[in-house]
C-alpha cells in the first residue's frame, strides 16, 4: 500500500521506494529507507502528511507519498 493510504496513528514499515534518482536521494537523506518504522501523525486531505520516524517529525507532500510503499504493522 502507499504511504498516503494510512490513517492517523497507524504504524508501518517502509517496504520500497519508487521514483527518479532525485526523489530517492531526497527521501533516503531524511531517513526514510526500506525497513524503517514510521507512525502517521497527521493525514488530512490537501495538506502535507506528517510522519514520525527515527525520532524526527517529517512533512511530506502528496506526490512524495505516492512513491513510498509501506506494510502496515498491526
Amino acid at each position: 500500500m502507499k504511504l498516503a493510504d494510512l490513517k492517523e496513528n497507524q504504524t508501518a514499515v517502509v517496504s520500497s521506494l519508487e521514483g527518479d534518482n532525485r526523489f530517492i536521494s531526497r527521501i533516503t537523506s531524511i531517513g526514510l529507507t526500506p525497513g524503517c518504522n514510521i507512525r502517521i501523525v497527521k493525514n488530512d486531505k490537501n495538506r502535507p502528511m506528517l510522519v514520525y520516524s527515527r525520532d524526527t517529525m517529517i512533512a511530506l507532500n502528496r506526490n512524495e507519498c505516492r512513491g513510498i510503499e509501506v506494510t502496515e504493522v498491526k
